[in-house]
């Protein structure tokens, strides 16, 4: 039986190979670069430094995936998701413009929101993470209008982030009452 005793024809010992059996040190040097391509450390900032603050980012990604969802991301979502930045983060107009450009590229090469919204949820009190979901559908109404796409990723973001049915949809009231919508 191959595996057993000798080694079988498509089994060579790793020796053969040139490489050292060590156990650990192959392992842990993946490990290291599967951390580093992950950490994205990269990213332009809108922080001195050069340097994305991951949270910023992690909120500014959800705001552009949101304006996303209806396949149509226009001028007016971008200076939405740009002042709720803003004010949210303190930014200057240049440093917010620097972070909304990384979380285009980010949410372009990403195929999950799980990170981002993990990043969020770990980092902002409940409070926050209600005023999230209400920049959320902020650039969710954009637009003037709530796109069925839309409100399937308002309801996935609001479980991710822990934030209730209740909560979030209070939020998503307030929003419709500044913009002089009916829901």
């Amino acid at each position: 039986m191959p595996g057993r005793g000798r080694p079988g024809k498509r089994q060579r010992p790793h020796n053969t190979w040139g490489c050292l059996p060590r156990r650990g040190v192959i392992t842990s040097a993946v490990l290291d670069r599967l951390k580093a391509l992950f950490a994205d450390r990269d990213d332009p900032q809108a922080a001195p430094g050069g340097r994305a603050d991951p949270l910023h980012l992690a909120a500014a990604c959800l705001l552009v995936e949101a304006a996303h969802m209806d396949d149509d991301f226009d001028a007016g979502e971008r200076t939405k998701i740009g002042d709720l930045m803003r004010r949210r983060f303190d930014l200057s107009a240049a440093d917010s413009d620097r972070l909304l450009q990384a979380a285009e590229e980010k949410v372009a090469q990403s195929v999950e929101i799980f990170g981002f919204t993990r990043e969020i949820k770990d980092a902002f009190s409940a409070e926050e993470r209600i005023e999230m979901m209400e920049m959320l559908w902020d650039v969710a109404y954009a637009d003037g209008t709530l796109h069925d796409h839309e409100a399937n990723l308002m309801r996935r973001l609001a479980g991710l982030l822990h934030v209730s049915d209740r909560d979030s949809g209070q939020a998503r009231k307030r929003i419709l009452a500044q913009r002089g919508l009916e829901g």
